[in-house]
C-alpha cells in the first residue's frame, strides 16, 4: 500500500500530530475486508491505543483511506478507560482482525439514560466521501482522559470490488492545554420508510420482507433500530407512515450551542435539513442541503453558533428518491425493494449530525 502522506497543516500552540492505523499490528500492514452473511458490506471496528497519560483533547481530524474504492465511511469512538478491556475482550474473541460491529462498536455504556448516546455520543470524528481535514475552532477540542483509547469503525463496501485490501489512518491533532473548551457531538436520526416507486412490484417491496432482510443481513439490532426510530419520533410503531420525506423532532435536555453540523445519507439522498425550533419566532436553519451529494458530507462550521436552551427543538428533515435504483451505476441492477434504516450502501439512513459546545 501506499506511504502515509505527511502532514501539511500548521500546528497550533499546544497541539501535536497523533497517526493511528486500522492494520498497523496486522502483517504486511493490511486488512483484508470480508461481508459476512453473503452481503456486500463489511463493518469492523479497531482498537487503537494512543497512550495517553494526561489529559488531553482532540483538537482536529484528517481521515486518510487506503482504499477509497472500498471505504465507504469511518467513524472514531472514544473508549473511556472504563471500557477499555470490554474493547479488549471484544477484539480477542473474533476471530478476524478487530471485531464486528455494524450499528456501533457494541461497548457497555457509560450512561443509564439511552437519550446519552443520542445527545453525547462517543464520536471524535466521523469521514464519508468528500470529507477533508476537519480543524475544530481554536480553543475546542474533545476531551480525551488519560487511560482513554480509540476505537476506528470501517465500514467497506464490498459490491463491485474483488480481493480488496485497506490501511487506512487517520492522523488526529492533540492538545495538552487545559483551557481547551469541550465539545460533544449530538445525533439527530430520523425513520427511513420509502417505498417503492408507483407500479414497481417485487418481493422485497412488502415492508416486512424488507426489514426481514435487513436483519438476516446485519442481524436483531438492526430491526431493533427500525422499529426504535418510530418510537424515538413519535411515528406508529405498528403502522409506520411510508412516503420520500421522514422527519424526527428533538427536544434539548439542557442548554448546547450548535456550532457545526453535517447529514449523512447514503445513495438514494436528495436533500436534508436541520431546523432549530421551527415554527417559532426562534426558527433557525442550522443546515439545508437541497441536492444531497454522497461524495461531499463534510461538517459545515456554522458562521453564527445557534445557542439552545432545555425545552427548544431541533428538526432533521429527509427526502428520499426510490427512482435513483435504477439511474446510479453502483445500484443499477438490484431488485426493487421497500427501503428502511440498515447498515450497507444500498440500503439508507437519514442522520443529522451536530457539534456542540
Amino acid at each position: 500500500m501506499a506511504p502515509v502522506p505527511a502532514p501539511t497543516g500548521t500546528l497550533r500552540p499546544h497541539e501535536s500530530f497523533l497517526t493511528v492505523g486500522v492494520a498497523d499490528a496486522l502483517p504486511g500492514g493490511v486488512y483484508l475486508p470480508a461481508a459476512p452473511n453473503g452481503g456486500t458490506d463489511d463493518y469492523r471496528c479497531f482498537l487503537a491505543d494512543p497512550k495517553l497519560v494526561q489529559k488531553s483533547f482532540v483538537t482536529g481530524v484528517q481521515f486518510l483511506p487506503g482504499n477509497p474504492a472500498v471505504v465507504h465511511h469511518s467513524i472514531l469512538f472514544r473508549v473511556e478507560p472504563s471500557q477499555v478491556t470490554a474493547a479488549q475482550q471484544k477484539d480477542a474473541a473474533d476471530p478476524r482482525p478487530g471485531w464486528e460491529c455494524f450499528g456501533g462498536p457494541g461497548l457497555p455504556s457509560t450512561s443509564k439514560n439511552p437519550l446519552d448516546g443520542l445527545d453525547a455520543a462517543p464520536w471524535l470524528a466521523g469521514w464519508a466521501p468528500g470529507g477533508k481535514e476537519s480543524v475544530f475552532a481554536g480553543g475546542f477540542g474533545v476531551p480525551m482522559p488519560p487511560g482513554s483509547q480509540i476505537v476506528i469503525q470501517m465500514h467497506y463496501n464490498l459490491r463491485t470490488v474483488h480481493q480488496p485490501q485497506d490501511d487506512t489512518h487517520i492522523r488526529l491533532r492533540m492538545s495538552d492545554d487545559p483551557a481547551v473548551r469541550p465539545l460533544s457531538t449530538m445525533l439527530l436520526p430520523a425513520p427511513v420508510e420509502l417505498p417503492c416507486p408507483t407500479g414497481v412490484t417485487g418481493p422485497l417491496c412488502d415492508r416486512n420482507a424488507a426489514v426481514a432482510d435487513v436483519v438476516s443481513r446485519f442481524g436483531v439490532g438492526s430491526g431493533r433500530t427500525v422499529a426504535g426510530l418510530q418510537l424515538l419520533c413519535g411515528g406508529d410503531f405498528f403502522k409506520p407512515k411510508a412516503g420520500v420525506t421522514q422527519s424526527c423532532v428533538r427536544y434539548i435536555r439542557q442548554p448546547v450551542t450548535i456550532r457545526a453540523a453535517a447529514g449523512h445519507m447514503h445513495l438514494l439522498g436528495h436533500s436534508i435539513r436541520i431546523v432549530a425550533n421551527a415554527g417559532t419566532p426562534r426558527e433557525r436553519l442550522v443546515l439545508d442541503i437541497p441536492v444531497w451529494d454522497f461524495d461531499n458530507q463534510s461538517a459545515v462550521p456554522l458562521a453564527k453558533p445557534v445557542p439552545l436552551k432545555a425545552g427548544d427543538t431541533v428538526t432533521v428533515t429527509c427526502t428520499h428518491d426510490a427512482t435513483l435504483r435504477d439511474k446510479l451505476p453502483a445500484l443499477k441492477g438490484l431488485a426493487p425493494r421497500y427501503v428502511v434504516w440498515g447498515e450497507g450502501t444500498t440500503d439508507e439512513m437519514c442522520l443529522g449530525i451536530l457539534i456542540t459546545g
